[in-house]
């Protein structure tokens, strides 16, 4: 499968801080990339460079092969961006100012209604197409500015926050638009709301103090996520040497609140092993819970840790 963002050894320096520190990765046709990173850590500087509105100190950017530093214009010709407040002329009616996208983005003339069209029934705008863009929804003007980044047929889309400030309804006919721009495109969407990584994305990236700390698709992280313990309440709490001879049960600790953890390998669930034990033993077992991390934790657990360093100045030869 192609690779339409190639990222090589990306620095970019803000004086003497590494603001972005050897960045390496790649993003194939049809993917949603979810891109993950704390206030700070480099993430908008990272879309930014991608997106061409910032040159990086070293390294360099390819867009559908393309080096965004030696053809900017053919390179962000394959280049689709949402920011994360849509560039909309609210005075414009939708047509309006689709039309008007697609003249910049020197779609021909003779093309223009027809990816005008296009857009609008992809992003759900038939309707509202002589409607002023002030008038819309917070939901609606979303999908212009969805429309807007992929009215030219770009191989790249990439989307800052989408859903900031929608409500529940209107976040998930994004999504689902998101997931459907994706069967043409590949989409980085940049977002502070993990369960949107879940719903929507192929492939979740971590940056921290501008290095990437964590690459995985998503069927890896469901793995990472699965329950390895279990949090026991009896009303007669054996020894924890006695529950670690239940038959898959790797190790036990007793709570403060006095319940206990269990430790189990994620292949060998103890819990109907537990159960008969309980019942058999007359321990009284009223409570029994998966304890399942979710990417929320790993997320804070990575972007907490003060192991990952700001970066060293680049090899010689490379720009700072």
């Amino acid at each position: 499968m192609a690779s339409l963002i190639t990222v090589e050894n990306l620095y970019r320096y803000y004086g003497g801080l590494c603001a972005v520190h050897d960045l390496c990765f790649e993003v194939k046709r049809g993917e949603v990339l979810g891109f993950l990173g704390p206030n700070g850590a480099g993430k908008s500087t990272t879309m930014r460079i991608i997106g061409g509105g910032l040159a990086p100190s070293a390294g360099r950017v390819l867009i559908n092969g393309i080096d965004i530093l030696d053809q900017p214009m053919e390179a962000k010709a394959e280049l689709g961006y949402l920011p994360e407040t849509p560039p909309l002329y609210r005075d414009l009616t939708v047509d309006e100012y689709l039309a008007y996208c697609a003249r910049i983005n020197r779609i021909s003339r003779g093309q223009q209604r027809a990816a005008i069209d296009l857009a609008k029934v992809r992003c759900g705008l038939t309707e509202v197409g002589r409607r002023l863009i002030a008038n819309l929804s917070k939901g609606y003007q979303q999908r212009v500015g969805i429309a807007q980044a992929i009215i030219h047929s770009p191989s790249v889309v990439l989307l800052d926050e989408p859903t900031v400030g929608l409500d529940p309804i209107q976040i998930r006919e994004i999504r689902h638009l998101i997931r459907d721009v994706a069967n043409e495109h590949s989409v980085v969407l940049s977002t502070h709301i993990l369960p949107e990584v879940h719903a929507v994305c192929d492939r979740v990236q971590i940056i921290n103090r501008g290095r990437l700390v964590l690459n995985e698709s998503i069927a890896q992280m469901r793995e990472k996520l699965q329950a390895t313990t279990l949090l026991v309440a009896l009303r007669r709490v054996p020894s924890m040497a006695e529950l670690e001879t239940v038959n898959g049960v790797q190790g036990a600790e007793l709570l403060a609140d006095g319940r206990v953890r269990i430790h189990y390998e994620a292949d060998g669930d103890p819990a109907d092993a537990l159960v008969k034990q309980a019942v058999a033993n007359g321990w009284g077992l009223h409570e029994l819970t998966p304890e399942r991390m979710t990417l929320e934790q790993v997320f804070v657990e990575i972007t907490s840790s003060d192991s990952h360093t700001l970066g060293a100045a680049p090899h010689k030869g490379e720009a700072a």
